[in-house]
């Protein structure tokens, strides 16, 4: 293992592998240039909102990013590295949610179109935009967990015009230009594929996922992910060959 510690800035780097699997610890930007070329098969993952989530005090946490363009500046790192790495024919499944503005930050409470920026950068970069899928969310459970005020039985019996909906997660799917290797055999029944092929998945537990130690000491990572394990294995599933990286 190696560590480099500064006051400001500590970091870890760390590996470990079992039967057919490699962990690899560290800055996703750095530690992607050791995976081969054309050598993954499938990407999902769910990267920081820009700055909804605080992972850990790190600079480099693209969560930390100065603003909006210094998030897609180091984000694009990420982007190009997965195009490299995958199959061609290859796919990336990829959890975002749209991001919200608030009074104190920006002035005016709304929305920002981060699902069309991610989208946007995925295709600068060479991606195809292939498809995506509306995740249903629970709006009491959002608004628990987020205080979001505009999901409110008050709001809405206040004044209407300043309720909304509850945001949705999206499943955004990129191709990697090219014919992939091998064809997927995927082990979904008929029956599973009339839900998953729907525009928008339902039964998704929003509980399901790698949630552990959350908010341990006060410097410390918060949360892995809030993606669920539900969406991870769906995906698998239906774009991956068993031995498929």
């Amino acid at each position: 293992m190696t560590q480099i510690a500064t006051a400001m800035d500590p970091y870890i780097t760390d590996e470990a592998k079992g039967k057919d699997w490699t962990f690899l610890l560290g800055d996703s930007a750095e530690r992607i240039n050791e995976i081969a070329d054309d050598s993954v098969h499938l990407s999902i993952y769910s990267p920081p909102f820009q700055s909804l989530y605080t992972y850990s005090p790190s600079i480099r946490d693209m969560g930390n990013s100065l603003d909006r363009d210094d998030f897609f500046e180091q984000y694009k790192y990420i982007i190009e590295g997965n195009l490299r790495i995958t199959v061609p024919g290859g796919l990336a499944c990829i959890h975002v949610a749209q991001t919200s503005t608030t009074k104190t930050t920006h002035g005016v409470i709304g929305l920002n179109d981060f699902r069309g920026d991610v989208i946007r950068a995925y295709q600068k970069a060479g991606w195809t935009f292939f498809g995506e899928v509306t995740v249903d969310k629970c709006p009491q459970a959002q608004a628990i967990r987020t205080r979001a005020t505009s999901l409110t039985f008050a709001t809405k019996n206040r004044d209407s015009s300043s309720s909304r909906p509850a945001l949705a997660d999206y499943l955004l799917i990129f191709k990697k230009p090219g014919d992939r290797p091998e064809q997927v055999k995927t082990d979904c029944t008929n029956d599973e594929w009339i839900e998953w092929a729907r525009p928008v998945w339902y039964g998704i537990k929003e509980t399901n996922t790698l949630n552990a130690r959350i908010a341990r000491e006060t410097d410390d990572e918060r949360h892995l992910t809030p993606l669920q394990l539900d969406f991870i294995e769906r995906c698998v599933r239906l774009y991956s060959n068993k031995g498929d990286i």
